[in-house]
């Protein structure tokens, strides 16, 4: 008689893979925590590791205007002591060097090399102003404040992004997103989620300051991708490391900017360009978005403890036609009128001469000089500057 062998059973425990590694809850909630830290840490150990050299008369470089980490960042590193100046290209100098702009001739009046902070950037308008101070301006809180105030932006429905026709604008990821409403800015709702997030999410801002610094102001996908400048232009980033492009030290502007200073092309007065005199559309300070904003961001300032000082201006009257300056002056006036009511110092500069103009709005080098002097010379200026 034969018997039969059964073979043998399989192990109770059920082990489908060997390499296999199983978490349970636990331990997926302290790999959690763990990645959770390193990227809350990671923008704080890089601004440890990063160089980022400033001193006198320093001005965030033109290439890294849209990079709001290092701005705020900027502004953390500011003594408590200093003034700072706010504004768009007016304030940051767009024709001149850093040496050049209205806060170096400030420091040079006031005998003091850092007295004056340029806190301007280039491309910015008061919509704009006020998301970069609300968002990445907490730095700013109790200090003292000069805030430009460029009519330039108010100059018509397009300036103050009134019109209904998609207008495609600097610095949209600064703008309300949802309220009040911009009729002209047509971005789809992920887009607009997307810049909530990363107002609120630190890391978003240093990934965008990497991408501003290291990879041409691209995602590294779109970096890699990106064409180069010979016949045919291929890709010359396709085998590049991307690790490598990280330099750890924030670049600096060119130390002779072709663009700006009295070697350029373009520092030139308005007056020499061939261009006749303008008539400007200007808006209602009832109807403008800019104007709301420009008041929203004074009421800002205040509830943060600032001594805000305002100057209006000075625009440039020379290029306007005619029957344009009655209409420019009484806007001129009601925000000054407005500014007053508040209790918000003043200052409505007389307008320069006419060669020291570079376009309707910005000074040319001896511009800024004769500016700078004057405002250092007015009463307001001197009693808000010692005002405690």
């Amino acid at each position: 008689m034969s018997h039969e062998t059964k073979p043998p059973k399989p192990p109770a425990t059920d082990t489908p893979f060997v390499n296999e590694m199983r978490l349970d809850a636990r331990q997926w909630r302290l790999v959690a925590g763990i990645v959770l830290v390193l990227v809350a840490a990671a923008p704080w150990l890089w601004k440890k590791a990063e160089r980022f050299e400033t001193g006198p008369d320093y001005r965030i470089p033109y290439t890294l205007s849209k990079d709001y980490w290092l701005y705020e960042r900027r502004l953390q590193e500011l003594p408590a002591t200093n003034a700072v100046l706010l504004g768009d290209s007016v304030v940051w100098g767009e024709y001149v060097l850093p040496d050049g702009t209205l806060s170096h001739f400030l420091n040079q009046a006031a005998g003091q090399p850092d007295a004056f902070v340029n806190a301007g950037v280039n491309g910015l308008f008061p919509l704009a102003l006020e998301g970069l101070v609300q968002h990445y301006g907490g730095a700013l809180q109790h200090r003292k404040i000069i805030l430009n105030c460029n009519l330039l932006w108010l100059s018509s429905p397009k300036a103050d992004l009134q019109t209904k026709k998609e207008e495609r604008f600097n610095h949209s990821r600064l703008v309300p997103q949802f309220s009040p409403r911009i009729p002209c800015y047509r971005a789809d709702a992920s887009e607009r989620l997307g810049v909530l997030i990363e107002r609120n999410l630190p890391v978003l801002s240093w990934v965008n300051h990497l991408q501003n610094v290291s990879f041409n102001q691209k995602s590294i996908p779109d970096w890699t991708l990106e064409p180069g400048t010979g016949e045919p232009p291929g890709r010359p980033n396709t085998y590049k490391n991307p690790l490598a492009q990280l330099t750890l030290r924030v670049p600096a502007a060119p130390a002779n900017d072709p663009e700006r200073g009295p070697a350029s092309a373009r520092h030139q007065p308005w007056s020499t360009t061939g261009e006749g005199t303008t008539r400007f559309e200007w808006v209602t300070l009832e109807s403008s978005l800019q104007w709301a904003a420009f008041q929203r961001l004074i009421r800002l300032l205040r509830a943060r403890g600032n001594d805000v000082l305002v100057v209006v201006g000075p625009f440039n009257e020379h290029l306007m036609a005619a029957e344009n300056r009655a209409p420019y002056r009484a806007l001129r006036d009601g925000i000054a009128a407005w500014l007053r009511e508040n209790q918000v110092p003043v200052l409505v500069p007389e307008p320069l001469a006419s060669p020291l103009y570079a376009d309707a709005s910005h000074p040319l080098t001896e511009g800024y000089r004769v500016l700078a002097q004057q405002l250092h010379r007015d009463a307001i200026f001197q009693e808000w500057k010692t005002r405690r």
